[in-house]
């Protein structure tokens, strides 16, 4: 998970503090310019903010789909930062590859989103320590409650085809997240990506990656180099527990690639490695969503 290591790793690399941070790419039209052209096209999208009712209370999200149809439901657990405009944009680029997307703040029980603004950075202490406190908060069974609680918002919209099943993916905490929802409700989670996902697959008895043989969906992990480097051994839990099962699965760490590479207002963002990623799950939504 992103912290004052991973901070120092994109010090090392000689990456500027606020490169494309919170300040740098604070609004969404900002965002649009900077992705690629290419994941600007697709088909017409609509969105809209909701809230879901949760066993907790209640949560702040971003609900996009293609303008017309029913679609493969997809989940989107954000990083650290939470829901902001970069996960809106990637919400919406998803949305105009075919799927109704639900993009969740995590910290809902802490604050309403966006839970960083402009001239926030990452690169602060005391940043870093108000979104750490409420990651905190987010125990696998608290990230399981919400998880059901986010399907069953996402199977009660129009736009969602329930005769296919739904994806999930996450991005840095959100890594674990994709395998605590597969597991949650398994007859409905058909396809699970996490992206840079931290503790994934520790040494640990309660590991996420332990729970993956009791879920029946297909799997993705994209791997930061830098990630990989202080956890080698997380890669070949990953494939011990994903090569006996029909699904489809992928295990890749990406080769110049560091912790927070895909979201387009990283500091760490590598574009060709974002895209690359990108398609992969596109890959893995086909092989097992329809």
């Amino acid at each position: 998970m992103c912290n004052e290591f991973t901070e120092a790793d994109l010090d090392r690399a000689g990456l500027p503090v606020g490169r494309r941070g919170f300040a740098a790419l604070a609004g969404v039209g900002m965002l649009a310019a900077a992705l690629p052209a290419r994941a600007m096209a697709g088909k017409p999208v609509k969105g809209r903010d909701v809230t879901i009712t949760t066993a907790s209370g209640v949560a702040d999200a971003y609900f996009v789909a293609p303008a017309a149809g029913k679609h493969p439901g997809v989940l989107i657990w954000p990083d650290i930062r939470g829901l902001r405009p970069a996960f809106r944009q990637m919400a919406d680029r998803l949305a105009g590859d075919g799927y109704a997307v639900l993009c969740v703040n995590p910290f809902y029980r802490s604050a309403k989103a966006p839970v960083v603004q402009p001239g926030d950075d990452f690169s602060d202490p005391a940043i870093r320590a108000r979104l750490g406190g409420y990651a905190q908060q987010l125990t696998g069974a608290r990230v399981a409650s919400d998880a059901r609680a986010h399907i069953a918002f996402l199977d009660a919209q129009a736009e969602v085809d329930t005769a296919r099943k739904l994806g999930v993916t996450g991005y840095c905490m959100g890594g674990p997240m994709t395998i605590y929802t597969a597991s949650e409700v398994p007859a409905r989670i058909g396809a699970a990506a996490s992206f840079h996902g931290g503790g994934v697959a520790t040494e640990h008895g309660d590991s996420p990656h332990l729970l993956i043989p009791v879920t029946e969906a297909g799997y993705l992990f994209a791997i930061a180099e830098n990630d990989d480097a202080k956890t080698p051994e997380e890669k070949t839990r990953l494939k011990a527990v994903l090569e006996p099962r029909k699904q489809w699965h992928e295990v890749e760490v990406y080769q110049g690639a560091m912790h927070g590479w895909c979201p387009p207002d990283s500091r760490a963002y590598n574009e060709a490695a974002a895209e690359k990623a990108w398609g992969r799950m596109l890959e893995l939504f086909k092989a097992e969503l329809g």
